[in-house]
């Protein structure tokens, strides 16, 4: 799933982010707007992890879920 797809789709896959990093608030999720990058972001801030390994979070969560 490319970049687009994972926006067009955010408001279905929201609920899944959130089980996934429940530490992320609803304001964290309304900034994110399905942006990988943000989402990325967010992970790297409210978790501690560096950028590869929230990067590395993030890419496998999508894998897992298909988008």
């Amino acid at each position: 799933m490319n970049e687009h797809t994972l926006k067009g789709e955010w408001n279905q896959v929201k609920g899944s982010v959130k089980q996934k990093w429940a530490d992320l608030t609803d304001d964290d999720l309304l900034h994110i707007e399905g942006s990988r990058d943000k989402l990325v972001g967010s992970v790297q801030e409210r978790y501690g992890h560096s950028k590869d390994a929230a990067e590395r979070e993030v890419d496998e969560w999508r894998s897992e879920h298909k988008y």
